[in-house]
C-alpha cells in the first residue's frame, strides 16, 4: 500500500484521538472517522435548557498518569469534588472524608458509625500500600474477596462504604471486578482529585481534537465495515489506508470487524438528570446509598461542583443507577420515591431533564482479566485495535491504549 495513503482510525473517542495524536507526532498521516457530530465516544456533553449533561455521571481523576501526559488541566478549568463521600444509611447522612487531605474531618470520620476502629487502621494500611508500591505478584481476585480476606475489612464497612462507592465505579454491584484494577483506582483516588471541566466532560475530547491538523477528523461519517486496509462507509464509499485501526467500543469493534474482534461483557448504567430550584445539599460531595435498598446507587449535585453546569439560580442533580432496569416509567417514580425519603417533599419540584440509558458503559473486567501482563498492541488478521477494554476500563486506559497502538503501528510501518 502506498505511503501516500493515511492510516484510517475508526472512532474518535479518547482512544482514537490519542492514537491520532501519536501518529501525528510521528509524522504519519491519518484520517479519523466518527459517526457522531462531536468527538468523544462515551465522553460527551450535551446542553439541554442551559444545563450541561454528560453522557452518564463520570469524572476525571487527575492522578491518571496518561491524562496528565495528554491533557492541559489548566485549560480545562477543572473543579474538584470534596475528597470523601456522604453516605445515606439508617435514615441519616454520615460523612466519610479522606483524613489525609481533610485532617479537620478526622474525628467525624473515625466515629461515624460505619465499620470499626480497626477498619480505619486497615484503610490507612491499604492507602499506604497502594500509594508506595504496587505488588503485581499478588494473585488477582475479586475486589470483594480482596477487601474481606486479604485486607480483613469487616462486612459492615464493605457493604456500607466500599460497595456503593465501587459499584458506582465498576458499574456492577457484586464487586466481582479485578482486585488489581481496584488497587490501581484506589491509588488514583488517594493521590489526585475527582474533577470536572467547567465546560463538561466533553471538553476533554474537544481539547484532544483541537491539536490535530485540519482535515484529520471527519465527523458524521458512519462506517459499515472494515478490512485490514479499507473502510466501507454506510453511504457506499470505500476509503483505502495503509492500515486500519478500530478505536470503538467492544460491541462496535465486533460488528465492524465481522466477528474478527470479540467484545467483552458489558457493564451498564442509567443516569437521570434533574433540574431543581435549589440544591438538597450544599457541599460538592458524592452521596452514596449505604443501605443497598432502592434503585439509587449514588447522587451528586453537579452544579455544587461546577456552577457552570446549570443556569443561574438552578441546580443540576445527577442520579446513577447500576445496571439496566427495564425501560419503563416506573424507574423515575422509584427514584423519586427513594430520594423523597432522603430529602423530603422538595423532590416533587425536581424536573426530569434526561434519562441516559447506557447498555455498554464499561467493559467488564473480572478477576483474572489481566493474568498476563499487557504486551505490545496486537493485530487480528492485520486489523489494529485499541480501547479501554484493552487496558483498564477508564479514561486512563482508553488514552494509554490509543497511544500504545499508535506507537506499535508506527514502528511496524517504519519496518516495512
Amino acid at each position: 500500500m502506498s505511503s501516500q495513503h493515511p492510516v484510517i482510525i475508526v472512532g474518535a473517542g479518547l482512544a482514537g484521538l490519542c492514537c491520532a495524536r501519536e501518529l501525528h507526532r510521528r509524522n504519519i498521516p491519518c484520517l479519523l472517522l466518527d459517526a457522531h457530530d462531536q468527538p468523544g465516544g462515551r465522553v460527551r456533553t450535551e446542553v439541554v435548557d442551559g444545563f450541561r449533561l454528560d453522557l452518564g455521571f463520570q469524572v476525571l481523576q487527575t492522578a491518571y498518569p496518561e491524562a496528565q501526559q495528554q491533557l492541559n488541566y489548566k485549560a480545562l478549568q477543572l473543579r474538584s469534588f470534596f475528597p470523601g463521600a456522604l453516605i445515606r444509611t439508617g435514615g441519616r447522612f454520615v460523612e466519610m472524608a479522606d483524613p489525609w487531605r481533610r485532617p479537620s474531618r478526622l474525628f467525624a470520620t473515625l466515629f461515624n458509625g460505619i465499620g470499626s476502629f480497626a477498619d480505619r487502621l486497615r484503610l490507612a494500611r491499604l492507602r499506604w500500600t497502594v500509594c508506595t508500591r504496587e505488588d503485581d505478584s499478588l494473585a488477582d481476585s475479586t475486589t470483594a474477596d480482596f477487601l474481606r480476606h486479604t485486607c480483613g475489612f469487616t462486612p459492615d464497612i464493605i457493604q456500607r462504604f466500599f460497595r456503593p462507592w465501587f459499584s458506582g465505579v465498576f458499574l456492577e454491584p457484586a464487586l466481582a471486578t479485578s482486585s488489581r484494577y481496584f488497587r490501581f483506582l484506589f491509588r488514583t483516588f488517594a493521590l489526585g482529585d475527582a474533577s470536572l471541566p467547567a465546560a463538561g466532560m466533553g471538553a476533554i475530547p474537544l481539547q484532544l481534537a483541537s491539536t490535530l491538523p485540519a482535515g484529520t477528523l471527519r465527523l458524521s461519517t458512519p462506517v459499515a465495515s472494515v478490512t485490514r486496509d479499507s473502510v466501507h462507509l454506510t453511504d457506499g464509499q470505500v476509503l483505502t489506508g495503509r492500515a486500519v485501526v478500530l478505536a470503538v467500543d467492544g460491541p462496535s469493534a465486533e460488528r465492524l470487524s465481522q466477528g474478527i474482534l470479540k467484545s467483552p461483557a458489558a457493564c451498564s448504567t442509567v443516569c437521570l438528570y434533574f433540574d431543581a430550584p435549589k440544591p438538597p445539599l450544599t457541599d460538592p460531595i458524592l452521596v452514596l446509598n449505604g443501605d443497598g435498598q432502592g434503585p439509587v446507587n449514588n447522587l451528586c449535585v453537579v452544579s455544587n461542583v461546577v456552577p457552570e453546569y446549570a443556569p443561574p439560580g438552578r441546580s443540576l442533580i445527577s442520579v446513577s443507577v447500576v445496571g439496566l432496569p427495564a425501560a419503563t416509567d416506573g424507574l423515575e417514580q422509584s427514584v423519586r420515591s427513594q430520594l423523597t425519603e432522603w430529602f423530603g417533599a422538595q423532590v416533587s419540584h425536581w424536573r426530569l431533564l434526561r434519562t441516559h440509558r447506557i447498555p455498554w458503559a464499561l467493559p467488564a473486567q473480572p478477576a483474572g482479566f489481566r493474568d498476563q501482563p499487557p504486551g505490545p498492541p496486537a493485530t487480528v488478521n492485520g486489523l489494529w485495535y485499541c480501547g479501554d477494554y484493552q487496558q483498564t476500563a477508564s479514561i486512563h486506559g482508553a488514552m494509554l491504549s490509543g497511544r500504545r497502538t499508535a506507537t506499535a503501528l508506527a514502528d511496524s510501518l517504519i519496518a516495512r
